[in-house]
């Protein structure tokens, strides 16, 4: 297999690396010899770079960018669910106003997981990520690891869309909270779970690694521990039958907010990510 950018005329494809059945790195060598790493996270984030470094553009501020705004989106989202779970945990008397605060965070988490989604669909399709193509606003690439990764997120944020509106409205039997309320919330959790542990494999170019020193690794790790805290809430948010009271409204809570943090510092770290990357040499 290989991967979806095409090489230019007399190059050639040395090598291909990633988790199968997903191809994330290839080894390309040119015609006089010399050789070029493509690593799929590294060659998304590099049109971005180069347009900003043009336009003397700082890391932080950059409004004119689709990722500027994708990590902006993504950071304040990560806010709301971080600051409603501790509210919720410290003064569950304001119950209606933080339900408000994560059904706002909700619909920013789908803003930026859109963004997100279109950044892999726009992708250069071309070894060189300066080369702009015609913007499409959806695809179907389903052999592509971060085309799933953002995707399936992307579905996940619509789950909780449904889970955060829904819980705004109160008089539910336990078995319509359970339905309306947990099931999506249970979905969108598992929808992180899986879109995280795509783009640390992308990352990793294999299902698990350690690189604590890649800013790359360090977003996509701080992703994933974000999503699990994120299901270990959905567990213990489940409405017993027999008492009509959450499994442990606690570690709801505490998972949430913990959730929160760790898709904070990670969509903090988008910036500089977005701002660092080349073309053709990621830091994975």
């Amino acid at each position: 297999m290989s991967g979806y950018v095409a090489a230019p005329a007399g190059w050639q494809r040395v090598a291909t690396r990633g988790p199968r059945p997903f191809v994330t790195e290839e080894l390309f060598r040119a015609p006089d010899g010399r050789e070029v790493r493509w690593r799929s996270r590294a060659h998304r984030k590099a049109s971005e770079r180069l347009a900003a470094a043009a336009d003397g553009e700082s890391t932080w501020w950059r409004p004119r960018r689709r990722a500027w705004w994708m990590a902006v989106l993504f950071s304040a989202g990560s806010f709301c669910f971080l600051a409603g779970g501790v509210v919720s945990q410290l003064a569950p008397q304001f119950a209606a106003g933080t339900g408000v605060v994560f059904f706002v965070g909700s619909i920013l988490f789908t803003g930026a997981a859109y963004l997100q989604y279109a950044e892999a669909v726009n992708a250069a399709r071309e070894l060189d990520a300066r080369r702009r193509v015609r913007w499409r606003p959806a695809s179907w690439e389903p052999k592509r690891i971060d085309w799933l990764a953002s995707l399936v997120q992307f579905l996940g944020t619509l789950a909780f869309n449904v889970t955060t509106f829904t819980a705004m409205k109160h008089g539910f039997t336990t078995r319509q909270s359970n339905v309306r309320v947990w099931a999506p919330d249970a979905v969108g959790s598992v929808a992180f779970l899986v879109s995280s542990e795509l783009a640390f494999a992308e990352v990793c170019h294999r299902w698990f690694c350690v690189r604590r020193r890649t800013l790359s690794w360090r977003i996509v790790a701080l992703n994933l521990a974000g999503s699990v805290a994120f299901g270990i809430s959905a567990v213990a948010s489940y409405t017993e039958p027999a008492t009509g009271e959450p499994l442990s409204a606690h570690i709801a809570n505490s998972g949430t907010a913990l959730g929160g943090l760790c898709f904070l510092l990670a969509s903090l770290l988008l910036m500089p990510e977005s701002a660092n990357a080349a073309a053709t040499q990621g830091s994975a």
